[in-house]
């Protein structure tokens, strides 16, 4: 039999952008802390820069997929407190602090390789070692990072998310601070350049964790302590592990599509690689919103499931798509029609704005499809659904969108545009089939994800 229906007790939309407006800030804050590495950095050396900008494309690269991993947390937190399953919910939790320890090791050891590896690539020679010391220094600071995930997503599921805010604006304040003392000496303590600016991460992110304890010990106290000895059950660990894999690597997958562009826009020149950063930065801040709708969709659809409400689980997928798309296609309208504007408030230099001007209108369209597909995402993770999202990425990024942005590129006159039609392709298959997946899954019966037997 199916289970009752439950009324809603706010219009879906405000009850999702009350959640996913802090989460926006959140993910934003969490962006302006590496942006300030780099901008601080950059005044002792074009190689200290190099080093750090490198280093964080390093650090990302290898986090986003333990990050994906405890993503997977978000449908067995939102569900559990949906059905009003506390116990569930603070297991959920206590093991997502273990994998968050598991993972923290094997992610630790590969930045040890950082120099090595970074020169098979075939990066500058006079930065690999900086780029080395700033990689080794980051690695205390990988669980804390972990574990600050963990804590968001707890306190997202619950829909308290004040604590998270908080503590992002206390870590970049600390984060600025550290900077100026580490890499240029004050205090007592020397300029140490690169090595300072790792060691000020590092710091923050334990800063990170332990404020966001802090401030949410209130309502986290009950999902830590006590702590239960089911927590340690390999079964449900492997189980929490099975159902993110598929979200770390669908995020890696779109890296790799992002990163194999970039590298092919490299084989244009200096110029084009310029206008490339541009656009795709100015693409990358405007998806900060429609990624936060997605990640507060997740936590209101799961949390409907679990409580077996079927008219709050569509409402709530509808806003949520509303509330991305309408979004992104404001600012698509913005890049349509201003796109020299944007362009020239990253440089001054006439050919790159020209070549970013010509990209920021396909940017435009590119990022609708891009809103569509991160909050259709957010959806079925809530629903519990992270294979079928991974396969989908893998066509559409791999299959479709690097392959079309290759033809274009190098077989049409489209040239280095071409590279950017393609990701529009890409992105396009990728939006639609989600759509159309969580149409289909929407109207299925409702069942939670369950870890334990």
């Amino acid at each position: 039999m199916s289970p009752p229906l439950v009324e809603l007790r706010e219009h879906p939309l405000r009850e999702l952008l009350r959640l996913a407006i802090p989460i926006i800030g959140v993910n934003v804050g969490m962006m302006l802390m590496g942006a300030v590495d780099t901008i601080m950095v950059g005044r002792v050396s074009p190689e200290a820069l190099a080093a750090v900008a490198l280093g964080n494309v390093y650090f990302f690269a290898l986090s986003i997929f333990g990050v994906g991993i405890l993503l997977g947390l978000d449908p067995i937190l939102a569900q559990a407190l949906g059905a009003r399953d506390h116990e569930g919910f603070a297991l959920g939790v206590q093991r997502g602090l273990v994998l968050a320890a598991v993972l923290s090791v094997p992610i630790s050891a590969a930045f040890f390789v950082a120099e090595p590896l970074l020169a098979l690539a075939r990066q500058p020679a006079e930065v690999l070692p900086l780029v080395g010391t700033y990689c080794t220094i980051l690695v205390p600071g990988i669980l804390p990072f972990f574990a600050f995930n963990v804590g968001r997503q707890s306190l997202q599921a619950m829909q308290r998310v004040a604590p998270v805010v908080w503590t992002i604006v206390i870590a970049n304040l600390a984060n600025i601070a550290l900077n100026y003392v580490l890499i240029f000496g004050g205090l007592g303590i020397p300029a140490m350049g690169v090595a300072g600016s790792a060691w000020a991460t590092t710091l923050s992110r334990w800063v990170m964790a332990l404020v966001l304890l802090w401030l949410g010990r209130g309502v986290l106290r009950d999902a830590l302590v006590p702590w239960r000895p089911a927590t340690l059950r390999l079964a449900p660990i492997l189980a929490v592990f099975r159902l993110g894999l598929p979200v770390g690597v669908q995020l890696e997958l779109e890296m790799a599509a992002f990163s194999t562009v970039a590298l092919l826009m490299g084989t244009f020149g200096t110029m084009h690689v310029a206008g490339h950063q541009v656009a795709l930065n100015l693409a990358s801040l405007t998806f900060m919103v429609p990624m936060g709708v997605g990640m507060g969709a997740a936590v209101l659809v799961g949390r409907a499931l679990g409580r077996g409400d079927r008219v709050a689980l569509i409402a709530s997928a509808r806003a949520a798509v509303a509330a991305g798309v309408g979004f992104m296609a404001c600012t698509a309208l913005l890049f349509l029609t201003l796109p020299t504007f944007f362009a020239r408030l990253y440089t001054s230099a006439p050919d790159v704005v020209a070549f970013a001007a010509t990209l920021l209108p396909i940017a435009g369209v590119f990022q609708v499809f891009d809103g569509i597909q991160v909050v259709c995402a957010g959806i079925l993770r809530g629903l519990g659904d992270t294979r079928a999202p991974m396969l989908i990425n893998l066509v559409g990024f791999g299959g479709i969108g690097v392959t079309t942005s290759i033809v274009l590129a190098f077989r049409t006159p489209l040239g280095p545009l071409g590279l950017w039609w393609g990701l529009v392709i890409g992105l396009a298959a990728v939006a639609m089939i989600l759509l159309w997946r969580v149409r289909s899954r929407v109207q299925r019966p409702l069942t939670r994800v369950l870890t334990d037997d």
